[in-house]
């Protein structure tokens, strides 16, 4: 079960671990010698504690095959190992806070300020912003670096070196103090000065977007405030988010499935990552050779038989995981896929039937949870995109024609009817309420809400525009 739960990069981390903890597993295309003749014969000794072993208790066939041309060789999705390495890519180059802190160096500031400078650039979270108050800063100067300085001095270390570094923005303390110095740092214009006006006077009105109360704040006109909106919306909110060389780990989704149209039907496969090649390790063989031939059967080859059975057991359990693993993957998802089919078919996400994890594990008589366990941290490549599985399942709702739907095809079009409203007067949730009825699905406003936040859509107040 824990197999099924991991994703394709974490079922390689898995395997790799299995691999170096478990000698008898080993991957590749070796060539397997077959003891089925040795092991006909029963090998017993006795040592001095009249103990007794069988060889026969370690049947290799159960582990290995002779067949010329092993099952795994037969597999549509085989990895092979020529096939190229798709490792996760790491960002090179310098990093955010060092191209930060190599920035300093072209300031003339005395070695107190450099320190300070050198501190605060440490402050910097990853969206650009110091998220402390100076005296907290003042206090870790003296204590972490034996700088003892005052509020004053940080504050004008920060305000006139630290905040003058590109991208410009970083070292702020909030949003309103980003967007300023922002502002600040281009030429000016009467647009601009009144944007900067807006921002240090005005700033709450002009976020909760109280567009008549900053009219009259200001006595300007909307075409007016229209502008300074244009200039701010020009504006970066999370300047250090802009650094190309921050030298994180660029995020990469290695789908699990993969579904393709063909002849106008859909064709459902496994990543081939997911059916690695394993074997008995050459050594292991050998060694098991090694004690048929022997004439002499020592206490320390018996421990060593021993050994190499538990080890063939836990590889053979591991591998039987594997194969289920496989199976219980392409049984489910393929039961997934023919649920869903006319989505898979056509990508329209209003064709998405009303799915939870219960109709799925009836079909493939399986149990709830695993179903679960693939769905919730599993990927598949589609025609339309590589989309997370778990986002296929729905509750359903009835329409006025009594039939059930899915609530993604509800959400669907509850987002649509937004996209298409007039901004400058947006529609409230309970008019969308009522819109959504006209189309035949009677839902309650708390119900348009609930699904809005889902969407991560603002309210009413906070989609105007001018």
């Amino acid at each position: 079960m824990k197999l099924i739960q991991l994703p394709t990069q974490a079922f390689e981390e898995r395997l790799k671990q299995e691999i170096e903890e478990n000698p008898a597993l080993d991957t590749g295309k070796e060539e397997t010698d077959n003891f089925e003749d040795s092991l006909q014969n029963d090998a017993e000794y006795d040592d001095t504690g009249n103990e007794k072993i069988d060889a026969e208790d370690i049947n290799i066939d159960e582990y290995l095959s002779d067949d010329e041309y092993p099952s795994y060789k037969t597999q549509s999705n085989n990895y092979s190992s020529d096939d190229e390495e798709k490792q996760v890519p790491y960002a090179a180059g310098t990093t955010f806070h060092q191209s930060l802190k190599n920035q300093l160096n072209t300031f003339r500031i005395n070695e107190e300020e450099k320190a300070i400078a050198e501190f605060l650039v440490g402050s910097i979270d990853d969206s650009g912003y110091i998220r402390r108050e100076i005296i907290d800063l003042v206090d870790d100067l003296a204590f972490t670096q034996n700088v003892f300085t005052e509020e004053a001095k940080v504050e004008k270390v920060l305000t006139e070196v630290v905040q003058k570094l590109d991208p410009i923005g970083v070292g702020a303390r909030d949003l309103k103090e980003c967007l300023i110095i922002q502002l600040k740092a281009k030429s000016e214009t009467k647009s601009r000065a009144l944007a900067i006006n807006v921002l240090e006077s005005a700033f709450d009105h002009f976020v909760k977007k109280h567009y008549k109360k900053l009219l009259d704040k200001f006595s300007i006109s909307e075409e007016e405030l229209k502008e300074v909106n244009t200039e701010i919306s020009k504006l970066n909110p999370k300047p250090g988010s802009s650094y190309a060389g921050n030298n994180k780990i660029a995020e990469q989704i290695v789908p699990d499935f993969t579904i393709r149209i063909l002849d106008g039907k859909l064709e459902l496969t496994l990543n081939s990552r997911n059916a690695p090649e394993l074997h008995v390790s050459r050594e292991y063989n050998d060694m098991l050779k090694g004690y048929q031939d022997s004439k002499d059967k020592s206490k320390s080859q018996k421990d060593a038989v021993l050994f190499i059975k538990q080890k063939l057991d836990a590889a053979k359990w591991f591998i039987d995981a594997i194969k289920q693993r496989q199976q219980t993957l392409l049984v489910t998802m393929n039961s997934i896929m023919h649920y869903q089919y006319d989505y898979f078919l056509t990508g329209d996400e209003r064709k998405l039937k009303p799915m939870i994890l219960k109709d799925i594990a009836d079909q493939i008589n399986m149990d709830v949870s695993t179903v679960s366990r693939v769905a919730n941290s599993k990927y598949v490549s589609t025609p339309y995109g590589t989309k997370l599985i778990k986002d296929f399942f729905s509750e359903s709702m009835k329409n006025d024609q009594g039939e059930d739907v899915s609530t993604r095809e509800i959400k669907k079009i509850l987002e649509n009817v937004i996209a298409e409203e007039d901004k400058r007067k947006p529609l409230t949730d309970e008019k969308l309420s009522k819109l959504l009825k006209e189309k035949g699905y009677p839902i309650a406003r708390r119900t348009v809400a609930k699904y809005r936040e889902q969407l991560d859509i603002p309210v009413a107040r906070l989609r105007k525009e001018i």
